[in-house]
């Protein structure tokens, strides 16, 4: 009994001091819905070719982010936040905290966070991206760009880290910058392809990203570097940088709302017995029409070049990145997305990926699995609710 009197005494005095806190700290609930019924065709291993439909969530989330003024001109901040599979519910991959979750300090110097976060060459990516789908589903343009939807383990770039601290610069006249370091430790309940394992903090491998931009009235370029030490294993390192700018012409043409995007990128791997290297580019064009937007995108990864071997590939399985001839792909797709309300969206469209003989590069998003030298594609309509 006198144990029960003593835990609700302490219990008393911490209650008023974090009562008073919640009162200086604003914090948010926030989530989004994103489902979309798909329509796919894409040659199987066994040589067939059906066209199956299926439902898909696309970066579903729910979070809850706040910041607190400190004084001095310095606030606290934090965020939370989970993925949601809201067309079959939550799996094993969708836990508290498994997408952009950190604790930092922001000032007028800048932002310091520590946590897991997406790296800063996942920000260019709305510059040339499909942003009115939101760089999401079957539409995303990453489906090429980027290494793919593949994991740090298997050498992709554009990813979630965790272990990871990050500076974000203010805006100085439209310029801002980025850098990103993530150890691949195995503190934690670590998953090797997001985060590292003990085998990798031995080796001391670590991913180090830095992203530079400007955008400011009709203009926005972006350039972005990552590099991935020892990651994929011991004197294996990979690197990418990407090159992209928009302008758009409706801050000239009043009545002709156009906004061109362009892209390169350059890859480059170790392997074991050599390089390899990869090259991509590509345009997009947005224009505003009947309240929503159209969106078209064309890009291509050349065929991987470099000192290792034809035929060597990144990973065992991994096609999409291969030295040797006829393994280019290229990704065409038009969208067509409307705002229903502020907080509802409507979308719909066709992707195509066309791959060489020698090329397995599927959907970036919810990737279709197909055999080596198959075009998958795609038709699509979605809706997405933010709250």
């Amino acid at each position: 009994m006198n144990k029960k009197l003593v835990a609700l005494a302490v219990a008393g005095a911490f209650a008023l001091p974090l009562a008073a806190q919640a009162q200086t700290a604003n914090v948010t609930l926030y989530g989004r819905l994103n489902l979309d019924l798909e329509f796919i065709k894409g040659g199987q291993a066994d040589g067939s070719n059906p066209v199956v439909n299926r439902v898909s969530s696309n970066s579903s989330r729910l979070g809850v982010r706040g910041v607190e003024n400190i004084g001095g001109g310095l606030n606290a901040i934090f965020q939370i936040e989970q993925n949601i599979q809201g067309d079959t519910g939550n799996s094993s991959s969708s836990g508290l905290a498994s997408r952009e979750t950190f604790v930092g300090l922001q000032g007028n110097w800048g932002t310091v966070q520590a946590g897991k976060f997406l790296t800063p060459y996942d920000d260019i990516h709305p510059i040339f991206g499909n942003a009115p789908t939101l760089t999401t589903s079957i539409f995303s343009t990453a489906a090429i760009w980027g290494g793919t939807s593949i994991d740090k383990q298997s050498g992709g770039f554009d990813d979630r880290l965790g272990n990871s601290i990050r500076y974000n610069s203010p805006n100085w006249s439209g310029f801002t910058g980025a850098f990103q370091y993530s150890t691949r430790d195995s503190s934690g309940n670590a998953n090797a392809g997001d985060n590292g394992d003990h085998i990798s903090e031995l080796r001391h491998a670590s991913v180090e990203s830095l992203g530079l931009f400007y955008n400011n009235g009709p203009i926005n370029i972006g350039f972005d570097w990552e590099h991935n030490a020892k990651v994929r294993g011991p004197g294996l390192n990979d690197n990418a940088y990407t090159i992209a700018g928009a302008y758009d012409f409706g801050t000239i043409f009043k009545s002709f709302g156009f906004r061109l995007g362009g892209v390169y990128e350059k890859l480059k791997y170790d392997t074991p017995t050599g390089s390899i290297t990869r090259d991509f580019y590509g345009v997009s064009g947005t224009i505003p029409v009947g309240g929503g937007s159209f969106y078209g995108f064309w890009g291509k990864a050349n065929n991987g070049n470099g000192t290792a071997p034809d035929g060597q590939q990144l990973t065992p399985g991994a096609a999409w990145v291969v030295k040797g001839p006829d393994t280019s792909a290229q990704q065409w797709e038009v969208t067509y997305s409307y705002n229903l309300s502020k907080r509802t969206l409507l979308y719909g469209g066709y992707v195509k990926i066309n791959n060489k003989a020698n090329a397995r590069y599927t959907f970036g998003i919810n990737p279709y699995t197909i055999g080596v030298g198959q075009d998958p594609q795609a038709i699509a309509v979605g809706m997405v609710h933010f709250f």
